[in-house]
Order: C-alpha cells, then structure tokens, then sequence
C-alpha cells in the first residue's frame, strides 16, 4: 500500500508566475480559502516550520468553524505543508466532531509552467475511512472551487503588475 492510496488530488493550471500564486495563496487567504459564498475572518499564519496555521470559516448563515494546524514546511514560491493533525508545539490534538474530525496532511506545490503555474494541492489521510469522509464532505468540488478564487486574485494581480 502507497501513500497514494489515502491521498486526494487536485491541481490547476493558472496563468500567473509561481511568486504571484504563492504570494495570492499566503497574502490574500482570506479571499479564497472557502468557497463562496462562505468567508474567511479570521486567518493568523505563522509562516514556517512549526508555525501556527489558523483560519475560521463562517457559513452565509453565520455558522462559524475553525481549523488549527501547523505549517510542517514552508519553501516560499515554490511549497507548503501543513497538517491538522498538531498544534503549535507539536502537540498532538483531538479532532472536533464538527467540521474536519480526520487527520489529514496537506502538501501544496507551485511550479513553473511555462509562463504559469502548476497549482496543486495533495492531501493525505491516515486511512481510507478519513478518505472517504473527506470526498464524502465534497473535496474535490470544494477545493476546485477554492483553486479558481486562487487563481482569479493570482491572474488578475500578475496582469496589474504587468500593466504597472
């Protein structure tokens, strides 16, 4: 058994340089995290290694739901791993039983294509239960959605900084 075995996928192309993904990614969170029309409030982001990873979604309703996690590494322009399976300090945490109640690690790449980038996010489960329960949540249409709100902010800044 590989570790493909519990991963999901997705990846997009998007027409801006690496730099401009991954400052969209880490700089404007708060604009494309969720889908919407759910928003982002609140993202606090320590950005390396055994650094904090907070965000807090809310539903149109006002329902609000936060996610704590560490950045495992952090290779700017280029990739970020995360896990929600620790807090800060290394600290093993218990999972609520709203929300994301699996362990999960995700690993997300930016690489250069051609004049774009090669947007993609891998996440990887500790069994085929937690797997399951995250295609069943709506992984791939979700975090498809997120890659285009991703990719909006990333295109539109690298055509102003072009235009400048």
């Amino acid at each position: 058994m590989t570790h493909q075995d519990h991963e999901l996928s997705i990846t997009r192309y998007i027409d801006a340089p690496p730099q401009a993904v991954y400052r969209a990614y880490t700089e404007r969170t708060a604009d494309w995290w969720v889908p919407k029309p759910w928003t982002t409030p609140a993202v606090q982001w320590d950005l390396r290694t055994g650094g904090r990873m907070y965000t807090e979604m809310r539903s149109p309703e006002g329902q609000t739901d936060g996610g704590e996690g560490v950045f495992l590494e952090v290779v700017p322009g280029e990739r970020i791993v995360w896990t929600n399976a620790f807090k800060p300090g290394w600290e093993p945490q218990a999972l609520s039983n709203e929300g994301c109640d699996f362990a999960m690690v995700a690993a997300v790449s930016f690489e250069p294509e051609g004049s774009g980038t090669r947007y993609t996010a891998r996440v990887r489960h500790w069994d085929p239960e937690a797997l399951k329960k995250h295609q069943e949540m709506g992984f791939e249409q979700g975090w498809s959605m997120c890659a285009a709100q991703l990719a909006e902010i990333a295109e539109a800044e690298a055509r102003t900084a072009v235009a400048a």
